[in-house]
């Protein structure tokens, strides 16, 4: 934000303090060089006339030193006025963007955030259109999170692929002008005068913040507001990786470390939730109950590296057979647990059979052999979180008595789904 340094403002006053007293000075000359000239003239014994003319003309320089001085003396108030108005202007921009961050520490999501740069820009910046672009997990694009007051005619980009953007490669703001000679961003929109701005902090880019401006000085227009949007994106970057941080801390809190799978403690509390929801809706819900087969014998044998990576890989196989509202988690050592909500026996049965496929394709990736069992369960009208879990503990006993590799599952009653040769349960 531009702040009025003392020094120009001292030089407005001394200025202004010099005009006023040369022009009172001048007032006051003429009005002494009138009476001094009528006295003269009657102390010779002049005619009155003579007098007369006398002070007519000192009347007449005295009219002429106002109407010389005046023209610098309404040009210094205007000045004055213009001076006044940026100063109220820079005091209502700074009012904005400390109700900005205040508002930001007390923001729980990025909904939040965004409903608070919605509000501050319009009013900061106002005829202006913008939105704020945030990268996505993976962090291999950034994704539209919020605008405002963008022009229909020229839609956004839903994602932005980050070298297809000058800002985000050079870390700088850019300026997209409506130019054939310009240097534009790959994902600019034609007749479409832009500036963007990443979000950064602590060394960290988490979003980018573009502002939109229409008419031919667009250009001029968006150079003018550029240190007010600078201070915008400054406020919101910071909010962006409060929430970052706030979001892995939370992640960590939830997950486990090794296979980014949930941990055991989120999952009970996720089936005790699908429970009273399924209780509710009367829709069914599955358990998968997961173990790898002679881990411990992978481990001694081939390292713990070996077993890490294999345990790693597991999780992503089983994450690439759910749902995204199915939950994943590692229940404890080699063993993880999946639910499964409005999802039926027999259809928590067949997922459970292209897990198992999955895993068991691992053998060739690391040249071991690697399996895993599963039992599966599902819930009745009078079952609990903790009957539902040892129903689909005792099918995976009986998975593991029969030969391993295999999906067994327990309704009232324990039946083999697949079965696989002695051969391969290793």
């Amino acid at each position: 934000m531009h702040h009025q340094s003392p020094g120009i403002g001292q030089n407005t006053f001394e200025r202004r303090f010099v005009l006023y007293l040369t022009l009172i000075g001048c007032v006051a000359l003429a009005a002494v060089v009138r009476d001094i000239v009528a006295r003269a003239g009657l102390s010779r014994g002049e005619p009155a006339l003579f007098s007369y003319f006398a002070g007519v003309g000192a009347d007449v320089l005295l009219v002429l030193v106002i109407c010389t001085a005046s023209p610098y003396f309404v040009r210094e108030m205007k000045r004055g006025h213009v001076t006044a108005l940026a100063a109220q202007e820079s005091r209502r921009q700074i009012e904005l963007l400390f109700h900005l961050t205040d508002m930001l520490q007390g923001a729980l999501g990025h909904a939040d955030a965004n409903a608070v740069l919605r509000s501050t820009a319009s009013a900061l910046l106002p005829g202006f259109g913008g939105a704020l672009y945030i990268f996505n997990n993976s962090g291999d694009r950034l994704e539209l999170s919020t605008s405002w007051q963008w022009p229909e005619a020229t839609p956004l980009s839903e994602t932005i692929a980050p070298g297809d953007c000058w800002a985000i490669k050079r870390g700088k703001l850019h300026m997209n002008l409506v130019d054939e000679n310009a240097l534009c961003c790959e994902h600019q929109q034609c007749c479409v005068t832009t500036m963007e701005i990443p979000m950064m902090a602590r060394g960290e880019i988490y979003g980018l913040l573009v502002v939109q401006r229409s008419g031919e000085s667009a250009s001029d227009e968006l150079s003018n507001i550029a240190t007010a949007v600078d201070a915008l994106a400054d406020a919101m970057s910071l909010s962006l990786a409060n929430l970052a941080l706030r979001e892995r801390l939370r992640t960590q809190a939830l997950r486990d470390g090794l296979t980014g799978l949930y941990n055991r403690r989120y999952m009970e509390d996720a089936l005790e939730r699908y429970m009273e929801q399924a209780a509710r809706t009367q829709l069914p819900l599955s358990i998968v109950m997961i173990d790898l087969d002679h881990f411990k014998k992978l481990n001694d044998e081939h390292g713990h590296a070996m077993g890490d990576a294999v345990l790693s890989e597991a999780a992503s196989a089983i994450l690439g057979a759910i749902a995204a509202t199915d939950i994943a988690c590692r229940y404890g050592g080699e063993e993880l647990v999946v639910l499964l909500p409005n999802c039926r026996l027999d259809e928590a049965s067949a997922k459970a059979e292209m897990m198992r496929g999955r895993i068991e394709r691992l053998s060739d990736r690391h040249g071991v052999s690697v399996s895993a069992s599963f039992g599966v369960a599902a819930i009745a009208e009078t079952s609990s979180a903790r009957d539902v879990l040892a129903d689909a503990d005792k099918a995976l006993y009986h998975a593991k008595q029969q030969g391993r590799n295999r999906v067994v599952a327990a309704p009232s009653s324990i039946r083999s789904l697949t079965a696989k040769p002695q051969s391969k349960a290793a």
